[in-house]
């Protein structure tokens, strides 16, 4: 089921459809909030605070922006608690990238090739490497990761553009080639 057909679901009265959204972006939400406040436990409460709202507000969200919408409030949520802490927000990935393989081999491979991307991304601009993680990561469009940046749809292909060729720069200084990705 589409996010939008479960959310119609949740505001037609079925709960469950509430549940099923939240475990599906529940981890994912949290990584990113984590990446703002580098605190898990923060990251925590404020996706349970971004699931608590859309589920108690039921408020209006486009067909097929759901993942937007709860991104960019996450974000906001996360700005707010910055100020309120007066600090600047910058997202970073302090975790691994989620690992698959089921031979120990493939385990290590894996392992090491994201712990060198992981290396290259906290040398980038922070702004590249949100708009690198949101769009790949989680496979937002252009349009929806723009909305949860506060940024133009050019904005984004600029912020991608030039975080793809600093991070293909920051792979060739480990000595990964373009043959090798």
């Amino acid at each position: 089921m589409t996010d939008n057909q479960l959310y119609l679901q949740y505001l037609s009265g079925d709960g469950a459809a509430g549940d099923k959204l939240m475990l599906r972006y529940a981890d994912a939400l949290t990584a990113y909030l984590d990446g703002f406040l580098h605190n898990a436990y923060d990251a925590e409460d404020l996706m349970l605070d971004c699931f608590t709202v859309i589920l108690v507000t039921r408020p209006a969200i486009s067909e097929g922006h759901f993942r937007a919408y709860l991104f960019k409030m996450a974000r906001n949520k996360a700005n707010h608690l910055w100020k309120l802490r007066l600090r600047q927000p910058e997202f970073s990935l302090d975790e691994d990238l989620p690992m698959e393989g089921s031979s120990p081999e493939d385990t290590l491979w894996q392992s090491e090739r994201s712990a060198t991307l992981q290396r290259c991304l906290n040398r980038i601009a922070p702004q590249y490497r949100e708009a690198l993680w949101l769009f790949y990561y989680m496979d937002l469009s252009y349009e929806q990761a723009a909305s949860v940046m506060g940024c133009s749809k050019k904005k984004i292909d600029n912020l991608l553009n030039n975080g793809r060729n600093r991070l293909r720069l920051e792979l060739e200084k480990e000595g990964i080639t373009h043959a090798d990705i």
